[in-house]
């Protein structure tokens, strides 16, 4: 919104009759008016609007009839696409020219004076509302969406197992806005270029079809990429672009066929909306239903609109639809917190209706009063400046409320864990002790370590040294750890929850004079077995061929020591052809045998799974900081698929690998607290900080060194 140089091209003969408003009005517009005269109001349009926001909102408020209710988006991108080039190619015909400075300001008058209100009221109830843990993360995504990129923020956090589990940004439905706007610098442009040879339609189909195609790549390699990116949505907005440019050919419709159109396309819409859900891979080739749904209700609307959508509950919601798509996401997700309840549909469904009356209000006192004001519509520096301000007004709240965090209520000092341990005599009868004396603690201590707001970023360093392979990478590098020039070498072997222990195994190894090679990957589980992808909804195959490829370099090395660790829970298993086998636990010891099989002769410790906190342990403890025995859990649940667990150990004893269970490293008396002395003892719903896997290694040590051939 930052553009203030006047651009402009010639296009062809201005002419002289008089257009007409939307109201049957004549106006004869000057050349600085006519870009900003009425398109011509359709209310078949305004009732599609209608349409989207409701499908999305009935989606996010967990009515399980519309589980695809995320089409209404794609709704909104195919209009988007008709009416900004339909407004330009409007412009270029009355004035002989598109003005690039007009076109920004336009933009900036229509929709930065609601969203900048909506975003700033969401960060500041999200400062005094949602746990202190998620607010810098919050602040971070208020920035990007000022400036329009938090599509690809939120595209790369959904690539970061370690960030899979993080609860929805309240801001997180702006990622629609900055697509659109990424379309709205580019396409003028390209008009520009090519409009003069006629070629507009035909670069214009060149480019959907190569969106396309990329988005189904993307959407069966890498889903987030291919719902946040705006290369992978921009054939939607094309494909209503080029609706705009066919207009003068869609206008020879029959009435009958361009009913049919408009009836068909809103039962494709709205069947897109009832039969999709979470497990669709979308947008891809699925997208084409709501896609090419709205582009035939929008092109049999030139001829013939639908009366149905062009009714005043349609006019009326489609009307408010921008405001009422900024307001129900953060209301949603802050109304919980708010006022201390679990959510349910009939409750989101009330607090989405009180979003829509946000809406109302915003759309008489905000959106109307600005986008009708004759001083900024008819100058365009003005429009910039306001653009400009309102931009640079929401990113200083986004850095100064990142800069002043909420402070939570703590509790006196506690002994430092890893000192407590290191000294003790007996490590294990010490942390017991601590454990015993952290349940039921009231508050969290004034030296906690690490830190609530530090927790996510307090990981290992085979994730910043790029050892940890991702879910694309089928090969880990060469990574070593430990002591280089050790004459024995420790291989840590599995998933994220192999990789969570690797602090204390690195310092291990150093102290006992031996080489570690880290081989981990995210949510690649070592049982040999096909699983499944969550978020990427796909087969894991990239999984399968790296684990075989570490099993190989393991056989081929021969190393004195292998540790293995996984995360005992499983997506889904699946047979060679990715179809679902049914769940059952002895498929899953079978596929542990198959991995250890292979390591035959090799010294290998399987290190069971840790207990699970069964939530965002920072966040539990930010929520409750004035009874954080809230956040404790008894073993009973803190263990995942005990049965599984158990069978897999003994399956293990019985073929010689020694097991350790760390079950006695986090709970005592039945009890497993999230803060043990002054540690943090999560970072997430089941991940270990660097601080507390450094304060047990003494414990890890014993058991894992003192086995090994050799010693150390």
């Amino acid at each position: 919104m930052s553009h203030s140089v006047h651009t402009s091209i010639v296009v062809g003969q201005r002419p002289a009759a008089p257009s007409v408003d939307g109201r049957g009005r004549s106006t004869s517009a000057t050349p600085a008016q006519a870009g900003e005269r009425h398109l011509g109001f359709r209310p078949d349009i305004e009732g599609l609007r209608a349409i989207a926001v409701v499908l999305v909102v009935l989606n996010h408020v967990g009515l399980g009839l519309f589980a695809g209710g995320y089409v209404g988006v794609d709704v909104f991108f195919v209009i988007s696409g008709f009416l900004i080039t339909t407004l330009l190619l409007k412009e270029a015909g009355c004035t002989g020219t598109i003005s690039l400075r007009r076109f920004y300001a336009r933009r900036a008058i229509r929709l930065l004076p609601v969203s900048t209100v909506v975003l700033i009221a969401t960060v500041l109830a999200a400062w005094f509302w949602l746990p202190a843990t998620r607010f810098r993360s919050i602040s971070l995504d208020a920035l990007f969406s000022t400036f329009y990129g938090i599509n690809w923020r939120l595209a790369y956090e959904g690539t970061d197992y370690l960030n899979a589990t993080a609860a929805p940004s309240p801001l997180q439905h702006l990622w629609s806005l900055a697509v659109e706007e990424q379309f709205y610098l580019v396409w003028p442009l390209l008009l520009i270029i090519v409009w003069k040879g006629k070629k507009a339609a035909y670069t214009l189909g060149a480019l959907v079809v190569i969106s396309l195609l990329v988005s189904a790549q993307q959407t069966a390699a890498a889903a987030p990429w291919a719902y946040f990116g705006s290369h992978t949505r921009a054939w939607e907005l094309g494909i209503g672009a080029l609706v705009a440019l066919a207009t003068g050919v869609l206008r020879r419709t029959p009435k009958a066929l361009a009913a049919v159109m408009t009836w068909g396309g809103l039962l494709a819409v709205v069947a897109a909306a009832v039969t999709f859900d979470k497990t669709t891979p979308f947008p891809g080739y699925a997208a084409l239903l709501p896609v090419v749904g709205t582009a035939a209700v929008i092109a049999g609307g030139s001829v013939n609109q639908n009366r149905l959508i062009g009714t005043r509950p349609f006019q009326f919601v489609g009307r408010l639809s921008y405001g009422w798509y900024l307001w129900h996401w953060p209301v949603l997700m802050i109304w919980p917190s708010a006022l201390g309840r679990d959510p349910g549909v009939k409750s989101n469904l009330a607090f989405a209706v009180a979003s829509l009356g946000l809406a109302w209000i915003t759309y008489h006192l905000v959106e109307n009063p600005v986008r009708h004001r004759r001083r900024l519509r008819n100058r365009a520096r003005r429009g910039l400046i306001l653009g400009i301000a309102l931009s640079a007004s929401a990113a200083a709240v986004a850095l100064v409320a990142g800069m002043i965090p909420p402070t939570l209520p703590i509790g006196p000092p506690a002994g430092d864990t890893r000192t407590e341990l290191a000294r003790a005599a007996d490590p294990q009868a010490r942390l017991t002790e601590l454990i015993t004396g952290s349940v039921g603690a009231a508050r969290m201590p004034s030296n906690l370590t690490p830190a609530l707001a530090d927790a996510k970023v307090d990981k290992p360093a085979i994730y910043d040294d790029g050892c940890h392979a991702t879910y694309q990478q089928v090969r880990s590098g060469d990574c070593v750890y430990g002591d280089p020039a050790g004459a024995r070498t420790v291989y840590l072997v599995g998933d994220s929850h192999a990789a969570h222990w690797f602090p204390a195994v690195d310092d291990l190894a150093r102290a006992h004079g031996w080489r570690l090679v880290a081989l981990t990957k995210a949510a690649c589980q070592m049982p040999r077995v096909l699983i499944y992808l969550t978020g990427f909804e796909r087969p894991y195959r990239e999984c399968t061929t790296w684990r075989e490829q570490t099993l190989r370099r393991i056989e081929r090395e021969k190393p004195d020591l292998v540790v293995l660790a996984s995360n005992d829970l499983d997506s889904g298993l699946l047979d060679d052809d990715g179809r679902r086998l049914p769940r059952a636990d002895q498929p899953w010891v079978r596929a542990w045998q198959q991995t250890w099989e292979r390591l035959e002769g090799i010294p290998t410790v399987l290190l069971q799974d840790t207990p699970w906190p069964g939530r965002d342990a920072p966040e539990c403890a930010a929520v409750n900081a004035r009874r954080l025995a809230r956040c404790d859990r008894t073993v009973g649940k803190a263990i995942a698929e005990r049965k599984r667990r158990d069978l897999v150990a003994d399956a293990a004893r019985a073929d010689g690998l020694r097991v350790i269970d760390p079950t006695p490293w986090f709970c005592a008396g039945g009890r497993c607290p999230i803060i043990v002395g002054n540690t943090l003892v999560y970072k997430d719903n089941s991940h270990l900080t660097d601080a507390y896997v450094r304060a047990i290694a003494p414990l890890l040590g014993r058991e894992l060194f003192s086995g090994a051939a050799g010693g150390g």
